[in-house]
């Protein structure tokens, strides 16, 4: 099951057509450029979601990590490896973003 993009995305991608076709893409490459599974680029993705204090694009790589197979576990593990690097309140935080998902609370 693919996962449904958020209301704003969906709004943006409306109103700037030619823009997201050009983001969409660059995702894509980027995902073509290495060898790694798509299972750890979401969890990277994840991660670096969480580093910048990204509600929705926690929400969204929580997603695509689980449709990729990642356990919740491994989604947990990712964001607690990150307490040195980006601090406690901040991994907290995520993981309460990542309950928003494993809860069904949106």
């Amino acid at each position: 099951m693919a996962s449904i993009p958020s209301k704003q995305y969906l709004k943006i991608k409306e109103r700037h057509p030619h823009f997201m076709s050009a983001v969409e893409a660059l995702g894509k490459s980027t995902k073509q450029a290495g060898p790694l599974a798509e299972k750890t680029t979401q969890l990277i993705q994840l991660a670096a979601a969480a580093a910048i204090h990204s509600e929705g694009a926690v929400h969204s790589h929580t997603k695509r990590a689980i449709e990729a197979g990642a356990s919740v576990d491994d989604i947990y593990h990712a964001l607690i490896l990150l307490t040195s690097t980006i601090g406690f309140p901040s991994v907290v935080a995520a993981l309460s973003w990542v309950d928003d998902i494993v809860q069904g609370s949106i």
